[in-house]
């Protein structure tokens, strides 16, 4: 970790955007100073790992330029399921600083990597029912991908002083943002270009995380095919742009047929939930990510898993400078939701 401004940007790098937001504490809350995004070309991340980190640091720098922020330090994220490990487990209870000359022998025996070939963090949740035990989350990382993004970072003139995980970047834009119930059990779940993130919440403490390989990136490829279009014509569609010759019931047919792959890969995760860990139900979805911006994607999802299903608003509790455009803002805020949970975080907090 590396010290510097006391407000640094949150830069959500993700499959399909690249997004980067800056919010400061202002009257006793916070206060969005800066927001803007750009599209990345397709393949230039898969499944969490950087392609060409050569094209995504121009990309970076072509943001920067684009939303004239200055601030060089930054929080970014990593998240993949092949490279992040992140497991509520439970240890004989025992203070911080114990837990932490003893955590990689610990972590040993639920890291499916080299121990030394990851970086390992953790959060006491607090004392189980059992007398002498307590509950953990235990983070994991691949060394090489937390790397790889630093690197591209800096190449790009940043100053990374935190890496996050995106589904704890959700939690923290969660929780500033909405009540947080001890009683339910809240699935937030963003659906990016190539992945699903999600993170079932209950009273502000995780209980089940999972990344999934599939995203919208279904929809473009199926209208793509369907109507021999380029990307560019297939991303218009998908925001509800009217094109040519396609009539909007025949772009929503073909999104609906290619969201199933979606449905199932969210209801598998919430039936493990449901039967394997918690044994309880999920009371609502709270959907971020571009698919939540596709018209009538929300209530497919809500129809097909029978749950109520909710647009994240990351601004509910964060004021938007009257230099911004906050009509866009409003528009596009599903899509701000990790880099708002990054902006919110400040270097020394936990």
């Amino acid at each position: 970790m590396l010290f510097g401004e006391k407000t640094p940007i949150g830069l959500d790098i993700g499959a399909g955007f690249l997004k980067v937001a800056r919010v400061k504490e202002a009257r006793g809350g916070y206060e969005l100073e800066d927001f803007d995004m750009i599209p990345l070309p397709p393949e230039l991340i898969v499944d969490g790992s950087i392609i060409d980190s050569l094209r995504l640091s121009d990309s970076i720098k072509e943001l920067l330029r684009k939303s004239r922020i200055k601030t060089k330090d930054a929080v970014i994220s990593v998240s993949g399921h092949s490279s992040v490990i992140i497991k509520m487990i439970t240890l004989p209870e025992m203070s911080e600083e114990e837990l932490e000359e003893s955590i990689k022998f610990e972590a040993e025996q639920y890291v499916p990597f080299d121990i030394n070939d990851v970086n390992i963090d953790f959060q006491i949740i607090g004392p189980r029912d059992e007398p002498g035990q307590m509950d953990v989350i235990l983070v994991a990382v691949k060394k090489d991908v937390i790397n790889e993004y630093v690197s591209v970072v800096k190449d790009a003139g940043l100053n990374p002083v935190i890496v996050d995980v995106d589904v704890f970047a959700l939690e923290n834009m969660y929780e500033l943002n909405y009540d947080i119930s001890a009683a339910k059990n809240v699935a937030l779940v963003d659906i990016g270009a190539s992945s699903i993130k999600m993170n079932i919440i209950k009273g502000g403490i995780p209980s089940f995380t999972r990344d999934g390989p599939v995203g919208s990136n279904l929809h473009s490829e199926a209208l793509q095919r369907e109507f021999h279009i380029p990307y560019e014509v297939a991303e218009r569609l998908k925001r509800g742009e009217t094109v040519e010759n396609i009539s909007e019931e025949e772009a929503r047919a073909v999104i609906e047929a290619a969201s199933e792959e979606i449905f199932n890969e969210i209801g598998r995760s919430l039936e493990y939930f449901r039967t394997s860990m918690a044994k309880e139900e999920v009371a609502e979805l709270i959907l971020s990510g571009g698919c939540a911006l596709i018209a009538g994607f929300p209530e497919m999802l809500a129809e097909r898993l029978g749950i109520e299903v909710k647009i994240a608003d990351p601004f509910q509790n964060i004021a938007i400078s009257k230099r911004l455009d906050e009509a866009y803002i409003r528009d596009i805020a599903p899509i701000a939701a990790v880099s708002v949970g990054l902006a919110i975080r400040r270097v020394g907090d936990r």
